[in-house]
């Protein structure tokens, strides 16, 4: 019996098992089939998941129910913007939910959901993207009643969460951030006390000024929650905003003309170490044993309807009063600390709120600083009526606030200015309507960063007129660098409030500036060991600006630039250059052109004009015209020259990557000398061209203009005159170097050597005038540095030779039988004494001739040949020198 017993007990055992493992496959597409038919006979938008997975071990004996990427999209008229979205959600249920038919409604006992996105929007007309039910739906089944909403949730929690929300009328955006929130509390109650658990980083813009960056706030709460009347109370909690606790009293109560707030709100203590608290955490260190006197406390009340056209009435009070802190380990302390600040709505509109920082003040030593100001008319056109006095020791922050800094400051820092402006002003730089008075100054200014650069500032003055904000001065220096800066800013306020682009015009005069001295540098890694690396550089996009300078000496790169002026344009992260001039390589060059750091690579294109550089200087130092004309040392000498150039640039040492450079070039050589004798090439080519001495060649005056792209350099044909003899030089090399070129000279006879002399001596001067000049042409390729010379000069020679021999036989049938006669008996040989027999026919005549001619060819060209090819005989303190 017992046998029987334990038998059945272990095939139950067995079919329990099996059916737990398959189960989620029976019901796994019914589950999926459910849940999409759920939501969308609730929701007007595309909802989609990648996948849905059923286990009953997850969340035992209870299913766990996991979809995986589920998204809510909007439809018009927020198509395409995403409402919700959920890398993983869990849904814990009762086994015997899987059992509930079509019309039966899961009930839920648990939510939880890792990596999601709620993105709440309102357009211009009010209209929320979270209104998604679909309207006119009979709710309602067949008895008349309606569905049951069965959410029987006992506990939820979401990891990692983001919640967007974008007013478009206002222009207020919120950002919560990083949210971890968990709540425990029985749904199916229709009152119940949640258990809340939530941390979150807030960011918080209106109209595109930013009033909170990622700030930290926590709230651990017990809330009150009555389902029936949709009202929420404050419990026990406790919150902070960075490390400053509040504490909440009060209920929200949802109703139909919208939210009823009934709250207030306030510091539980009143120790100065709140106000540190509320400073982020990346901007000071530990208030363990921070010594602090006197009070911080802030306090207030929210009461009221939040409607579409009312806000609640409500009163912020910040308060400090001669209060002091001072951090261990630090020398100085901050002392005589007032703060007295208002946030007041007392009509319930939202534009009549306003702001009033009556008074802001604190000492450090003797120093002194004081603020006030006041805001009105936030909602439509905020006034702003503020002044600053004081003075700040800079060098005194570091000893009396743990600023992280490599290096601690100094400087003075006076204030004295008050100002008075609305922002459509601002925004519409309607500056007449601005009214500034007073100074800032700066002196003795001293930074130096983590790689040890400082800048130097030794005086700076900022003036603020009544519709001006005036750089009277700015005199700094940085590395090898000196600047003296005045100039006028022309949308300050629009810079500082409304992130407009910062617009001005500057002229700025300098002894020095070299340009690394305002790259920036990454940190060592530990690839790069101790060396720096310098980051890539950006132009900053929110400058507008010019700015007209002039400079004695720029050092850029290797190169060193002499009494340099010009203007440049600095707008949508570029460059313009205007009228750049500059000594340099002994001459002078004059640029125009862009500079773009827009995209990912930097882009460039320029114009250059060059006088009278000097070519050993400009083609050694600059790799750009090494690579397009390898003349350095070669070729001596000044140039003239127009250049047009364009492509990417290095985007850490900002200058032209040559793989990417087209453009092309006009230049004109004056007073130059060649040394053929320190160029490969040259030599190559004068050992293989017997009529020509390259040392001897004048390049003075000439022309040549090339085109390049690609890495490759076309040379369009241009003439050289040697003496009596033309040459046609056209090509291509590579900035590889190597090249294809072709040479064509144009050779008088009278220099193919002393035996073809001979024969145009022997011709009549008629004939010898009629000689044309002989075409020899050079093909060169190989590099500059091992070049392949091939000439067609044995070919055209023998053509001349032809040419000359045919010219003497037409004398020769000319002159008649007896010269025939003696030029035949002439060419006997000794001893022999054979009869000739002599022509008498004009025929005869004819073929006699053609013989002996034939000889006499063979053997002048043969001779000729002989004396062409003989080698040059080179000095012998003379050596080859390659570039």
């Amino acid at each position: 019996m017992v046998k029987k017993i334990l038998k059945i007990v272990g095939i139950v055992l067995l079919l329990l098992i099996v059916s737990a493992f398959a189960i989620p496959y029976l019901f796994e597409d019914q589950i999926k089939a459910k849940i999409l038919k759920s939501i969308n006979e609730s929701v007007d938008a595309k909802v989609a998941f990648t996948d849905a997975d059923l286990s009953l071990f997850k969340s035992f004996p209870n299913a766990n129910v996991a979809m995986e990427n589920l998204s809510i999209v909007n439809k018009a008229p927020f198509e395409g913007d995403t409402l919700v979205s959920f890398k993983e959600l869990n849904l814990k249920m009762s086994v015997m939910e899987l059992f509930n038919g079509d019309n039966e409604p899961l009930n839920i006992d648990a939510i939880s959901s890792k990596n999601g996105l709620i993105n709440i929007i309102f357009n211009k007309d009010g209209v929320g993207n979270f209104d998604i039910a679909l309207k006119n739906q009979d709710q309602k089944t067949d008895d008349g009643k309606s569905k049951p909403l069965s959410l029987k949730i006992k506990e939820y929690d979401v990891e990692n969460f983001k919640f967007k929300y974008f007013d478009e009328s206002s222009k207020i955006s919120m950002v919560l951030d990083s949210i971890n929130h968990s709540g425990t509390g029985d749904f199916s109650n229709d009152v119940l006390d949640l258990d809340t658990k939530t941390t979150a980083k807030v960011s918080l813009n209106m109209d595109k000024v930013n009033y909170m960056n990622n700030i930290n706030v926590s709230l651990d709460a017990i809330l009150g929650i009555d389902l029936k009347n949709s009202k929420y109370t404050f419990k026990e909690n406790k919150a902070k905003i960075n490390e400053l606790p509040l504490e909440f009293n009060g209920f929200i109560q949802m109703v139909d003309a919208g939210q009823n707030y009934d709250l207030t709100f306030k510091t539980p203590t009143s120790s100065f170490k709140n106000f540190l608290g509320l400073i982020p955490s990346a901007y000071t260190s530990s208030l363990d044993n921070v010594k602090t006197s006197g009070d911080f406390t802030v306090a207030g009340f929210a009461k009221g309807m939040l409607t579409d056209t009312t806000v609640p009435k409500f009163n912020i009070a910040i308060a400090s009063n001669n209060a002091s802190f001072q951090y261990p380990n630090l020398p100085k302390s901050v002392k005589n600390i007032i703060i007295d600040t208002k946030i007041i709505n007392e009509t319930g509109v939202m534009n009549d709120t306003y702001v009033n920082l009556d008074k802001l003040s604190f000492s450090i030593d003797q120093d002194v600083f004081n603020a006030k100001a006041n805001i009105k008319n936030v909602a439509t056109n905020a006034l702003v009526d503020a002044a600053l006095k004081g003075t700040i020791n800079l060098g005194n922050l570091s000893k009396a606030y743990p600023i992280k800094l490599e290096k601690p400051l100094s400087g003075i820092l006076k204030a004295d200015v008050t100002t008075k402006f609305d922002m459509a002003s601002v925004e519409k730089s309607q500056y007449q309507n601005i009214n500034n008075a007073g100074n800032i100054n700066l002196t003795g200014f001293k930074y130096v960063d983590e790689n040890g650069k400082s800048m130097n500032i030794n005086s700076a003055i900022v003036q603020f007129n009544p519709s001006r904000v005036n750089l009277q001065e700015f005199k700094a220096t940085t590395g090898k660098s000196d600047m003296n800066v005045t100039g006028v800013l022309e949308n300050f306020y629009g810079f500082i409030f409304r992130n407009q682009n910062l617009q001005g015009n500057f002229n700025l005069s300098s002894n020095q500036l070299a340009v690394s001295d305002f790259m920036t540098t990454a940190e060592p890694t530990a690839k790069t060991e101790t060396k720096a690396k310098t980051e890539a550089m950006k132009i900053p996009a929110f400058l507008d600006c010019s700015l007209t300078a002039k400079a004695n000496t720029v050092l850029y790169d290797n190169l060193t630039l002499k009494d340099v002026s010009g203007k440049l344009i600095v707008k949508d992260q570029a460059v313009t250059l205007q009228n750049i001039k500059t000594n340099i390589f002994g001459g002078s060059i004059g640029l125009n052109g862009m500079v773009s750091t827009k995209a990912k690579t930097p882009t460039f294109n320029m114009n250059l004009g060059l006088n009278q550089v000097n070519i050993a200087d400009s083609f050694t130092q600059l790799d750009m015209l090494k690579k397009i004309a390898p003349i350095a040392g070669i070729i001596n000498g000044k140039l003239n020259s127009t250049i047009k150039l364009s492509g990417n640039l290095d985007a850490n040492e900002m200058t032209p990557d040559l793989k990417t450079l087209s453009g092309d070039l006009l230049g004109q050589l004056l007073s130059t000398t060649v040394n053929s004798s320190n160029s490969t090439l040259l030599s190559a080519l004068d050992s293989n061209l017997n009529f020509i001495d390259l040392k001897k060649l004048n390049l003075n005056d000439l022309k040549a203009a090339v085109t390049f792209k690609d890495g490759k350099v076309n040379v369009k044909p241009f003439d050289i005159k040697y003496q009596d003899i033309k040459v046609t030089v056209g090509g291509t090399h590579g900035f590889d170097q190597l090249m294809n070129y072709n040479l064509k000279f144009d050779v008088p006879a009278k220099y193919l050597g002393t035996d073809v002399n001979n024969l145009i001596a022997k011709l009549t001067p008629a004939n010898a005038a009629k000689l044309e000049n002989i075409p020899v042409n050079a093909i060169l390729g190989g590099s500059f540095t091992t070049p392949k010379i091939t000439t067609d000069i044995k070919a055209a020679t023998t053509t001349l030779v032809n040419n000359l021999v045919k010219q003497q036989k037409e004398q020769l049938i000319g002159k008649g039988k007896n010269e025939l006669e003696n030029l035949i008996n002439k060419n006997k040989k000794p001893g022999d004494t054979t009869k000739t027999k002599i022509p008498t026919t004009k025929d005869e005549i004819k073929e006699k001739a053609k013989d002996e001619i034939k000889k006499q060819t063979e053997t002048k060209t043969k001779d000729l040949l002989n004396g062409l090819f003989k080698k040059k005989e080179k000095p012998a303190s003379t050596t080859s020198k390659t570039p």
